[in-house]
């Protein structure tokens, strides 16, 4: 069930730092099978003291900070269990596809501690304070449906649609210009806490920054010669 313990967050952060700078990756998906993770390790974490808490922690939100912090379009397939360091996982990326059966939740508050790895924040950020203090709160699991109702998923489809449908999303993205993906990405992500004066600051700046390039000049003459939505990118 993809439990989230030392060895699968150092892949996640070893896999994050090898693609960052791969620039022949244009979108990346997260797909864990019958599960997406089912959260922590719950036994390793029950063994730990304060010293190892105090070392542990920033280490899972640093793999999860990798995964918000690559440059290209990411998405979560959700499949099953989305749980605690599950769920937060999947907030960590930019969409996120359902499984119908699907099931997602914060359950930490009934171990007796709170999200460590985002949750508090990248949950609140995506559906409201109000919303997730009630999952936090509560600890209970809410379903795909109510996910989509939300705002917590982008999409639920059938649960053996999962992967293909995130699949097909990622190849969609990946046609789109490269360096505006980005640039996208990152006027929204660095943004969206700043006052607004300060967010448009950053989005005209990138915007500017866009001129001059492959991508603008051959977008440009494309929607010139052939009208929109029929442009693509190497």
């Amino acid at each position: 069930m993809n439990v989230l313990n030392r060895a699968m967050r150092d892949e996640i952060t070893q896999v994050c730092e090898q693609l960052e700078s791969n620039n022949d990756v244009r979108a990346v998906v997260f797909y864990g099978g019958d599960h997406l993770a089912a959260g922590a390790d719950v036994k390793e974490m029950a063994a730990w003291g304060k010293d190892e808490v105090d070392r542990e922690a920033p280490l899972v939100q640093e793999a999860f900070n990798a995964i918000s912090y690559l440059p290209m379009p990411t998405i979560a397939a959700i499949t099953g269990y989305a749980l605690g360091g599950g769920l937060e996982l999947a907030l960590s990326c930019d969409l996120r596809i359902a499984a119908d059966s699907a099931q997602m939740g914060q359950p930490e508050i009934l171990l007796g501690i709170i999200t460590g790895a985002g949750g508090t924040q990248r949950l609140s950020r995506l559906i409201g304070p109000s919303r997730a203090k009630d999952l936090i709160f509560t600890g209970r699991l809410v379903s795909a449906v109510e996910a989509l109702q939300m705002g917590l998923v982008n999409e639920v489809v059938e649960s053996d649609r999962v992967l293909d449908r995130a699949l097909e999303l990622a190849r969609m993205l990946a046609t789109r210009p490269r360096l505006a993906i980005r640039a996208a990405k990152l006027a929204i992500d660095n943004g969206l806490d700043l006052p607004l004066h300060e967010g448009l600051e950053i989005e005209v700046n990138l915007f500017t920054k866009l001129f001059g390039t492959n991508d603008q000049v051959h977008g440009m003459s494309s929607f010139i010669e052939n009208g929109p939505g029929k442009a693509t990118f190497e």
